[in-house]
């Protein structure tokens, strides 16, 4: 069998930082109200000046120098986000640039949004399979703030932006990470208008049918997980979800009867950060010393799409 291992992580984090008491002056809320139904008290936001670009950078870099990968060992370079700087050239193409890697190092962005580095994991592992060079970047990044509607008190709470990234080696004596990846095509419960559309580009929820559909996924995506990996809960070290809504995950903690103590987030500071959730979060475990070399990472992904993706990941 052939798969990935872990090798570093990294985070490019802005400098604002919005708390509940912030919103309050800007829109009919509470800090009671916002922690009570999301579990986020603060969040982070580009400042003037502060791009996606550089939040993708200081992550890659972060993700590089802790694994001890230099430029030229990197094959494959997938930025997982819907809010790029660009629709084109993709992030990727400019971080090749940046970061000095070879030439034919494959290098695009993908959009599937909360689930996006899940996603990219998957098609990183399926890329460096067939690439020169075995080490591959896969970073999940965002600038929410740029489609969030600072006038819309059920939305704006809820998102911040950052950045995400990891190092991973493919090798054939690797485990797979046993991806499960799905999709319900979904228009009305979750969007973000088009640039052609002719209105303005605002993140757009129906909150109850999106969170009734990740009640429904989550626990489906890790079971179909561990199935294919032929492994119990209790060999799983650490379970990353997708920092959306605290209830949703605590949800999903109690229908698969997880450890509380395997499944803690980041979503109290870091807000809905998109496809940069899963990676901030692995990040953070890895520096807290919370995930170590060895040990088993579940990652889940859920949200726009609608899609879903889960992954097993193993640290070297």
């Amino acid at each position: 069998m052939s798969g990935l291992k872990l090798w570093g992580t990294g985070s490019g984090v802005p400098s604002e930082i919005l708390t509940n008491e912030g919103f309050a002056k800007l829109v009919d809320t509470s800090d009671e109200w916002i922690t009570t139904r999301t579990g986020i008290s603060s969040r982070r936001r580009c400042a003037p000046g502060e791009t996606h670009t550089g939040l993708c950078l200081a992550a890659a870099r972060q993700a590089m120098e802790r694994a001890g990968v230099s430029p030229d060992q990197i094959g494959v370079c997938v930025v997982a986000t819907l809010t790029p700087d660009r629709l084109t050239p993709a992030t990727a193409c400019v971080l090749q640039k940046e970061l000095g890697l070879e030439e034919d190092t494959v290098c695009f962005d993908l959009n599937a949004a909360c689930s996006g580095f899940v996603y990219a994991l998957h098609t990183a592992q399926c890329l460096l399979a067939a690439a020169t060079r075995k080490f591959g970047l896969v970073i999940g990044a965002e600038v929410l703030s740029r489609v969030t509607d600072y006038t819309d008190r059920g939305t704006c709470v809820l998102f911040g932006d950052g950045a995400g990234a990891a190092v991973l080696e493919w090798r054939e004596d690797y485990p797979s990470i046993h991806a499960v990846l799905g999709c319900r095509g979904n228009t009305e419960n979750l969007l973000i208008p088009g640039v052609a559309v002719g209105v303005p580009s605002y993140i757009h929820m129906d909150g109850q049918p999106v969170f009734r559909f990740a009640v429904e996924t989550v626990p489906q995506c890790i079971t179909q997980v561990l199935e294919r990996a032929g492994l119990g809960v209790e060999d799983v070290d650490r379970f990353v979800f997708h920092q959306a809504n605290q209830r949703i995950i605590d949800m999903a903690v109690k229908k698969l009867n997880l450890p509380p103590e395997k499944c803690t987030g980041n979503i109290d500071h870091t807000g809905n950060t998109s496809a940069a959730s899963v990676p901030l979060l692995l990040d953070e475990l890895v520096r807290d010393g919370a995930v170590r070399r060895g040990q088993r990472v579940l990652c889940v992904g859920f949200g726009g799409g609608l899609t879903w993706a889960g992954a097993l990941l193993e640290l070297a």
